[in-house]
């Protein structure tokens, strides 16, 4: 179990200052890799999330900071590879269960 105290990073850590990053383009930058910004524009907050999802804080905390560079890099290639391929899945509640229907032109228009 994952709870602040045990998970949080010390403060200067390679880590501490990934969690203080906050764009898309942030996390790409820091951890040298090249995205497509059109990718990014349309996925940035799946990929995101699914970063976050492949992360095992924990098992990250106690290895030292190229390791935990190399794991936090792989995660965001693994994340944004799945979007950028068009496989990626949209975890967010909204897109759970999202039904597509049917609105005829005419009920919009009141004709």
């Amino acid at each position: 179990m994952c709870t602040p105290s045990l998970c949080k990073p010390a403060e200067g850590s390679f880590l501490h200052g990934l969690g203080q990053l906050s764009t898309a383009e942030d996390f790409f930058q820091a951890l040298g890799l090249p995205f497509d910004q059109k990718v990014v524009s349309v996925s940035r907050l799946h990929i995101l999330k699914r970063f976050h999802d492949l992360l095992d804080i924990p098992a990250l905390t106690p290895l030292d900071e190229a390791a935990q560079r190399t794991a936090c890099r792989a995660a965001l290639e693994t994340a944004y590879q799945e979007f950028a391929a068009g496989g990626g899945t949209k975890t967010f509640k909204v897109f759970q269960g999202a039904t597509m229907g049917f609105v005829p032109l005419g009920s919009l228009t009141g004709r």
